[in-house]
């Protein structure tokens, strides 16, 4: 994603996207770097594990090990103050979408 055109806007979506499916259930940075680039986004450990950790550090997510056989994996949930953030952010993407589709 760095140096992608628009890469400063889709940093806005790309932390979005982590926090609609942190609130939904535990994500892995592996799994959420797929979803990404199912929908078209290509980013690689070195930029989004440095997302997760920020958004971590800004209170958005949280973090635990977890055993998968003999690795430890670090999974990531949306926090309270994270599911707020987000439901504020659906109402103004829902405005601004409705805003530019009628022009």
């Amino acid at each position: 994603m760095g140096h992608e055109e628009g890469s400063e806007l889709l940093g806005g979506f790309i932390r979005m996207h982590i926090l609609h499916h942190a609130a939904e259930g535990p994500i892995y940075g592996l799994w959420i770097i797929e979803e990404l680039h199912r929908h078209g986004y290509r980013v690689s450990p070195g930029t989004l594990y440095p997302i997760l950790h920020s958004m971590e550090r800004s209170g958005y997510l949280r973090s635990r090990a977890q055993r998968e056989g003999r690795s430890v994996r670090r999974v990531y949930s949306a926090t309270a103050r994270g599911r707020r953030v987000l439901a504020t952010a659906k109402l103004r993407l829902q405005a601004l979408f409705g805003e530019i589709i009628e022009h």
